[in-house]
C-alpha cells in the first residue's frame, strides 16, 4: 500500500487493475481529514462571557466560538469596504437598481 500525500492515510492497493480492500477507513480517517482543514485550539475565556455568548447564539461552545470568529472577520471586511466609501464611482442609478429587483 502506498501513502496518500499529507494525510498519512493508506490508499487501497491496485492489483491487476482491481482495487483491494481499504484498511482503516473508519473513525480515524474522518478525524485526519478534518484535522487537515480545521485547527484545534485551546482558549481561556471568562466563564460568564462564554455563558452569555452561548445563550445569545443558542449553540454549544465550538459553534459559539466559530460564530464569534466569523463576526470578527466580517467586521474587518465591512471596515475595509467602508474605507472605500466615496472612492468608487458607480454608473448605475438607484432607480435602475430598484427596477432590477
Amino acid at each position: 500500500m502506498r501513502r496518500l500525500p499529507k494525510l498519512g492515510l493508506r490508499q487501497p492497493a491496485v492489483v491487476n487493475g482491481s482495487i483491494g480492500t481499504m484498511h482503516n477507513a473508519g473513525l480515524p480517517y474522518g478525524i485526519l481529514v478534518v484535522m487537515e482543514i480545521a485547527r484545534k485550539i485551546t482558549v481561556e475565556v471568562p466563564r460568564d462571557l462564554l455563558e452569555k455568548a452561548q445563550q445569545a447564539s443558542g449553540t454549544g461552545v465550538t459553534q459559539t466560538v466559530r460564530m464569534g470568529l466569523q463576526l470578527i472577520a466580517a467586521s474587518h471586511a465591512y471596515k475595509r469596504l467602508h474605507q472605500l466609501r466615496g472612492k468608487v464611482r458607480i454608473s448605475t442609478t438607484l432607480r435602475e437598481l430598484k427596477a432590477d429587483r
